[in-house]
């Protein structure tokens, strides 16, 4: 019976280590999905950026995705910290003060996927993981099988954009996320052929591509505070191009979500959001 006691508290000894109590976040998509899995009572940290769920706000901030803190990351005494690939080395930076650390990469659904996965094993969650990933695989199939039957719609995305002025434009490429979700809601990419995730495009090269579709959110980045007024002005830029057929069919739609850059479980938000642009008949 002793043998017996002293296995038992071993096991709970050694699954109480493989639970991590004290997270940081450093992306809004890694928030997204530890709040989905369960696991906000664990985070003690998140980024300036971090605006889903609501409550994420209120967690103490550790800087930017490019920008983090690395005092006030350590000053939070984190058992686990989830980083998304960076050009800036963070992994080393944070492994060198003795943190644990976790690597996750999102440049495409199946990374989604895999991420969400990692987080769950790491945070001693695998079954959540898993779970999650089938709803969100669910529900992606489902607006695939909605708007099947509708044609296809060419359409382009701009994330990036001069204020107030349809120049310095930046569109989705076939290198993103988003285009996946875009080829899931039913649309076709205008800028698939382009290898960069997010390239400069000119006015020109729209005009001659036409779509039937514009999403545009690029001066929106800074999604929390953007009105109404603002969306509609953004779509009155548009107005000067009455020969494009987005614009004459008047598809033309301003957005400002977070949903469209946290490549997270929310993306199902996005696709959805997109069938209803695309394929408003599908009913989604």
């Amino acid at each position: 019976m002793a043998a017996r006691r002293v296995f038992l508290f071993l096991l709970f000894t050694a699954f109480a280590c493989a639970q991590p109590r004290r997270i940081i976040s450093t992306a809004p998509s890694i928030t997204g999905m530890l709040y989905s899995l369960g696991l906000g009572d664990r985070v003690v940290g998140v980024t300036t950026y971090c605006h889903w769920p609501p409550e994420a706000m209120k967690k103490p901030k550790i800087g930017t995705y490019l920008e983090p803190n690395l005092e006030a990351i350590a000053a939070l005494r984190p058992d686990l910290v989830i980083i998304q690939t960076n050009p800036i080395q963070l992994q080393a930076k944070l492994e060198r003060l003795g943190l644990r650390v976790v690597e996750v990469s999102h440049n495409n659904i199946a990374d989604v996927y895999g991420s969400i996965q990692k987080i769950g094993d790491a945070a001693g969650v695998p079954d959540r993981a898993a779970k999650l990933n089938a709803t969100l695989r669910a529900r992606i199939a489902d607006i695939q099988a909605r708007v099947a039957k509708y044609p296809k719609r060419s359409m382009m995305f701009i994330i990036g954009r001069a204020p107030n002025r349809l120049e310095d434009l930046v569109a989705v490429g076939r290198a993103s996320y988003l285009n996946e979700l875009m080829a899931v809601a039913g649309g076709q990419n205008i800028f698939a052929d382009a290898v960069a995730p997010y390239p400069k495009v000119g006015m020109e090269e729209i005009l001659s591509r036409n779509p039937q579709v514009i999403v545009d959110m690029g001066d929106m980045a800074e999604t929390t505070g953007v009105t109404e007024a603002h969306k509609r002005a953004v779509v009155v830029l548009w107005n000067v191009y009455p020969s494009v057929a987005a614009v004459r069919e008047h598809r033309v739609f301003a957005v400002a979500s977070d949903i469209f850059v946290e490549p997270g479980p929310r993306m199902v938000e996005a696709a959805q959001a997109f069938a209803r642009m695309l394929h408003p008949e599908a009913g989604l």
